[in-house]
């Protein structure tokens, strides 16, 4: 966990699950702004935890091509966690969350400048539901398979039109 909660390695495991051929440390080291040394320090990181492996090569095997090893994942938390799982679990969450926040934040920043119709779905939704936690994990099913045809991202072309869109879907209870 404590691999994820650096802020430049959760773009690099965002970037790289987007990257269909995979990418080089020079290469991800434009995106995130670090040198390419420092890039694959990191990259090594998430390797070492099995987020990333290498990707195949691409003609004369003097580069090292990275990829990532899921195209999707999901933050828990461990419910008998000691102090130390628990402080890599909050560091973890929290810059996820800044993260994702951020991507929020960019959207809003620039939203007016955006096509019509991609500025009116943009949305940012609070709903408060009363449920039990069979039927959250029912909605959460529910909508894991509606958006399953719809993560084509690595998986050939998208249609004429389509961005790449954060869906966040964040689901805790609120009351004590």
């Amino acid at each position: 966990m404590r691999a994820l909660a650096h802020p430049a390695r959760l773009e690099l495991l965002e970037y790289l699950s987007q990257t269909r051929d995979g990418a080089t440390a020079t290469e991800c080291a434009a995106v995130v702004g670090l040198s390419p040394s420092a890039t694959s320090y990191h990259l090594r990181a998430l390797a070492k935890v099995g987020m990333i492996q290498d990707a195949p090569g691409r003609g004369d095997g003097r580069e090292r091509v990275w990829q990532s090893s899921y195209r999707q994942y999901s933050i828990g938390i461990e419910r008998d966690a000691d102090d130390d799982e628990m402080a890599a679990e909050t560091a973890m969450v929290e810059a996820v969350l800044a993260r994702q926040n951020d991507k929020v934040r960019r959207y809003v920043a620039g939203a007016r400048a955006e096509p019509p119709e991609w500025f009116e779905v943009g949305t940012i939704t609070d709903q408060t539901l009363a449920v039990t936690a069979r039927e959250l994990k029912k909605l959460l099913e529910q909508v894991d398979a509606l958006m399953e045809p719809l993560k084509r991202l690595n998986r050939g072309r998208p249609p004429k039109g389509a961005r790449t869109v954060s869906f966040q879907i964040r689901a805790v209870p609120i009351d004590s």
